[in-house]
């Protein structure tokens, strides 16, 4: 009876999670300007704009603009329902019922109904379609994912069912008490079927797209902009402000930085590293820095050679000096990374691990030592290639990087860059000695973090070992968030071991706004700032 009444409070819970508001929230005192139009800086070009196969920052901030889930996450990042207006969850918590708004209709004006919720999930899942996120499912541990990823069993076991038309049914594996934080992701929106099978890959161009939440694509040209409209059909268009917002790709942080400074852009993606101090001084009530869930790697192909040795990754990890890199290099309160992650993530307590307490000299001691060990010195120096993709900051940092591995290891390093879809795909094909990288979370937990590195992760660098995955299943099935803590440090110390990748730091995010774009968050560690909560102020 004790879960009868659990699942009774976890509708309550859902039902009373609709209170806040969606979307811009204009306060009372503000005159909105006459022309609600956003520039946005992107980064780089996005590789896509399916949300099935996106994968990356840039794509996200574009698809999470025009697609939604079941839920989304406030200004704030609190969880709260999107395209399901409630929930419930059975006793045993592997089972999720949700329950669709009335009102839902994709941006053609057809209906959105759970059976677009199973055929999307059911998509992202068939290894036929080598969709980038189809682990995240395994992670979530919905039924029979994993086995189907593998080509055991065919998509349509996978346990995502449409009950009807406004009920869909998640079953789990086993109790997972973090699932909804991670419905967030876009991997798990719906998409428009019809569209798909008329269109094949082209169904994303502007005249072909079929979009569920704010806005809908209009204009796509590669290299220079994306456009997109406000979408009339939204359910919650009422409350949307902004009209039509434009992301422009633009790499190099300096050029994006000059078309913000002549008002052309009204947020930026990030800014020129060396140029902090004095859009500081001169641009303070435009720069914002805030909390970010987000880590920077160098990740190693472990089953290249010298890679596959441990003693080697661990001398290049212990020989960074990270105070460098984040006072002197970077300098806008990054925290130098010796574990995988981030402070700022909620209820996560990080351990104490032996390396991250020595002093850099001691380290620098143990490297030299383990470099020997492993076979090489000034008559064999270590060599190897450091790919990043091409962006001024990943360059300055890869420079620094083959300095410090140079001085203390004698190593010579080649550096190479390359654009973004071009990087993904080679560290997809596992084509790199060792490579720059970031994991930015996808939801506020520590598991987003620590299950990118598990044997069925994301997990670039192709790392796998028991014991670590062992303490990720021990974590997932914990009693209580302390006790998950415990095993989610026992998994910071395995990869701390076993060094896979080099965490060097963890993000802060630091952007340039103009001050009349209102609704923006300074206080959210996720990501997403969706342009349906901001608007332009007079």
């Amino acid at each position: 009876m004790q879960g009868s009444k659990l699942t009774v409070i976890a509708a309550v819970v859902a039902l009373l999670a609709v209170a806040p508001t969606w979307a811009a929230d204009v306060p009372d005192h503000v005159t909105l300007a006459a022309v609600q139009e956003l520039v946005r800086g992107n980064g780089d070009e996005v590789p896509t704009l399916d949300p099935s196969y996106s994968s990356d920052t840039a794509s996200s901030r574009v698809i999470s603009d025009m697609f939604e889930g079941l839920v989304t996450q406030s200004p704030e990042g609190e969880i709260i329902p999107a395209l399901a207006t409630h929930w419930e969850t059975s006793a045993d918590g592997k089972v999720y019922t949700f329950h669709l708004r009335d009102n839902i209709r994709w941006s053609n004006g057809e209906p959105i109904v759970a059976m677009d919720f199973e055929y999307s999930f059911k998509r992202v899942i068939d290894p036929h379609k080598a969709t980038p996120y189809s682990w995240y499912y395994s992670t979530a541990h919905i039924l029979n994912a994993d086995k189907i990823s593998k080509g055991q069993l065919s998509p349509d076991k996978l346990g995502v069912k449409a009950l009807d038309t406004k009920t869909l049914q998640i079953t789990l594996d086993r109790p997972v008490p973090y699932l909804v934080k991670m419905l967030t992701h876009d991997s798990t929106f719906p998409v428009y079927r019809p569209a798909i099978e008329t269109y094949g890959d082209a169904w994303t161009k502007p005249e072909n797209i079929v979009t569920s939440s704010a806005y809908k694509l209009t204009h796509w040209t590669l290299n220079e902009r994306i456009v997109l409209e406000r979408n009339p059909t939204y359910w919650n268009n009422d409350k949307t402000v902004i009209e039509q917002v434009t992301y422009l790709p633009i790499a190099d942080l300096t050029a994006e930085y000059n078309r913000f400074r002549t008002g052309e852009i009204d947020i930026t993606s990030s800014f020129p590293l060396e140029q902090y101090n004095a859009i500081k001084k001169q641009r303070a009530d435009e720069l914002l820095t805030m909390p970010s869930l987000g880590t920077y790697y160098y990740l190693f192909n472990v089953h290249q050679k010298p890679f596959d040795d441990p003693r080697v990754r661990k001398a290049l990890a212990y020989a960074i000096d990270r105070d460098i890199v984040t006072k002197a290099i970077l300098g806008q309160g990054q925290v130098p990374a010796y574990g995988v992650t981030p402070p700022s993530v909620d209820g996560f307590e990080a351990p104490v691990l032996a390396w991250g307490e020595l002093s850099q000299k001691a380290r620098n001691k143990q490297a030299k030592a383990l470099l020997v060990e492993a076979g090489y010195g000034p008559s064999k120096p270590l060599s190897f290639e450091l790919v990043y993709n091409t962006s001024e900051s990943h360059k300055k940092l890869a420079i620094v990087m083959s300095s410090m591995w140079n001085k203390t290891l004698g190593a010579k390093v080649d550096l190479a860059n390359q654009e973004w879809k071009t990087f993904l795909q080679k560290l997809g094909q596992q084509d790199f000695s060792v490579a720059r990288y970031a994991w930015m979370g996808d939801y506020n937990e520590a598991s987003t973090f620590l299950s990118y590195f598990e044997s069925t992760g994301m997990n670039y660098a192709r790392w796998s070992d028991a014991a670590y995955d062992d303490a990720m299943k021990q974590a997932i099935q914990a009693p209580t968030d302390a006790v998950r803590n415990q095993y989610y440090q026992q998994a910071e110390r395995i990869f701390a071991d076993a060094m896979p990748a080099i965490p060097l730091y963890h993000y802060t995010r630091s952007v340039l706004k103009n001050t009349k774009v209102g609704g923006y968050s300074t206080t959210n560690a996720s990501e997403p700032r969706y342009t349906r909560d901001l608007y332009m102020k007079k």
